[in-house]
């Protein structure tokens, strides 16, 4: 399989587990998977995760359309506090595998190549050779290209600011290797020419502090905060522009700084959206060459 790769082995066991005895032939059943990691905040997540889902979901009429999240402690939310089951992958996979469909396209809506881009690649490996065509894009931030798509979605969406006024976005950040993505997207925008644009991260680096050193030596006087996350979920809420004392919000406040916000996931920016369309339809050209 290219988008994933061939084992040389694969466990009898793990096949066993998944539930697979036979390969699924009929190419003309098609199915598509969007995977997010998932958000608690009903109104964030329509906004962003449901209509990013609908929108390549519309792209590809011929599909029937199937959801899952990554993150387990977001699905149980769901379960015990609305009632609502949400798959996470090795359910959606799992579903559609045994409901027959010979074709699989796999979107994750994912900002990074991160630990749960392959934690969801490791939930599919079982049933590579399951379906006779399983094809995974790539998250938003990939290639080269995508950077400067991205910087250039995010600066159409801002509002007029002055000199004076340092804009931050908050990504998630982590401990994997792809965290490289965020001092990668800070560069592009300063390559861009918009020297007062800073890109921090939550659980990686750049951190908070890094920030605070970086634009001590200008002359801000305003912060404007932006996450950079698919929704305006918890980190947004409450790390980026909540009330508690270590909040981003109340630590340049304490520091001098008049300090505004916007509440608004990059999933909500049609842009943002088509990226993961194009990566959809890039993913299956390269499996057919």
């Amino acid at each position: 399989m290219k988008q994933i790769g061939k084992f040389t082995t694969v466990l009898c066991t793990l096949l066993t587990i998944a539930g697979c005895s036979k390969v699924n032939s009929n190419v003309s059943k098609k199915a598509i998977l969007v995977v997010s990691f998932g958000t608690s905040f009903i109104e964030s997540r329509e906004k962003s995760l449901d209509k990013t889902r609908d929108v390549i979901m519309e792209a590809y009429p011929e599909y029937d359309g199937f959801y899952a999240f990554t993150s387990q402690i977001i699905i149980d939310v769901y379960k015990n506090r609305d009632g609502i089951h949400i798959m996470n992958v090795d359910e959606a996979i799992s579903e559609i595998y045994k409901k027959g469909y010979g074709e699989v396209l796999v979107v994750p809506t994912l900002i990074i190549n991160g630990e749960e881009y392959d934690q969801m690649v490791d939930s599919i490996r079982p049933f590579e050779d399951k379906f006779s065509k399983i094809v995974i894009s790539k998250p938003l931030l990939t290639s080269v290209s995508d950077y400067d798509r991205v910087t250039d979605a995010l600066i159409k969406e801002l509002p007029i600011v002055d000199d004076n006024t340092a804009v931050i976005y908050m990504g998630h950040g982590t401990p994997h290797f792809a965290n490289s993505a965020y001092p990668m997207l800070d560069y592009v925008f300063k390559h861009k020419g918009y020297k007062n644009i800073y890109v921090g991260t939550v659980e990686g680096s750049p951190t908070l502090q890094n920030i605070i050193d970086d634009i001590s030596s200008e002359d801000y006087k305003n912060i404007l905060l932006l996450p950079l996350m698919m929704v305006a979920g918890d980190h947004a809420n409450n790390d980026l522009a909540g009330d508690e004392a270590d909040s981003w919000k109340m630590v340049f406040k304490s520091l001098g700084y008049n300090v505004d916000y916007i509440l608004k996931g990059i999933g909500q920016l049609p842009a943002i959206r088509q990226i993961f369309v194009d990566h959809s339809k890039e993913a299956l050209e390269e499996y057919s060459l």
